[in-house]
């Protein structure tokens, strides 16, 4: 039985882009998996806390000595526990000021813990979750992907980096970008986000046949 972890980080609710593409991203995959088990964060209505110095040493030491430091520590752990049992992660990433939201940035900061994500050797730092695949659905209202933006997206490339960090380096980006561009580029940009995402499930489907 496939299992998912679907992460959404908009402040926006209903009215955002990214909610809506994976939320219909995922029930592409229900219509194709009717038994699958989907584990959903919505980071945008339920943050998790942005790091204090008692949570970023118990997450670093592993031992706690207050309360809120077993309070954090709880929470690492439940993280990292969806996250191991997810098969697929599903991630919403709106750019917020050129990179992606705090909330989305604290899940990662929770869930990257040496020893348990990846460990460090001599020749480098190695992921620990490896065999996971991840769909990240972007929305950007202007264009980054190309051009002469490019240079000032600090969203995926650092959402790369924190997924390859932990060992997830089957991942897949599907932009919804010039959403600011007026209605009719917004249209055009979800249309063809929608149908990436489409032709994404089917691959992946199809391998697995």
């Amino acid at each position: 039985m496939s299992t998912i972890l679907v992460l959404t980080s908009s402040a926006l609710g209903t009215a955002s882009v990214s909610n809506r593409l994976v939320e219909e991203t995922v029930a592409r995959f229900r219509s194709r998996d009717p038994g699958l088990q989907v584990v959903t964060r919505d980071l945008g209505r339920d943050p998790v806390p942005h790091l204090t110095f008692d949570s970023a040493t118990v997450l670093r030491k592993g031992e706690a000595t207050n309360d809120a430091q077993v309070a954090a520590l709880a929470l690492s752990d439940a993280l990292i526990a969806e996250l191991k049992a997810a098969d697929t992660v599903i991630i919403g990433a709106p750019m917020y000021n050129f990179g992606m939201p705090s909330t989305l940035k604290s899940w990662f900061d929770y869930v990257l813990r040496a020893g348990i994500t990846f460990r460090y050797t001599e020749s480098g730092p190695v992921g620990l979750l490896p065999g996971k695949r991840a769909i990240v659905v972007e929305t950007r209202g202007g264009l980054y992907s190309e051009g002469p933006a490019q240079v000032m997206d600090s969203q995926e490339p650092h959402l790369r980096n924190l997924l390859g960090f932990m060992g997830i380096t089957d991942v897949t980006f599907v932009r919804a970008e010039k959403l600011a561009f007026g209605p009719e580029a917004s249209e055009a940009a979800i249309t063809a986000a929608r149908a990436e995402l489409e032709q994404v499930i089917e691959n992946r489907f199809e391998m697995a046949a």
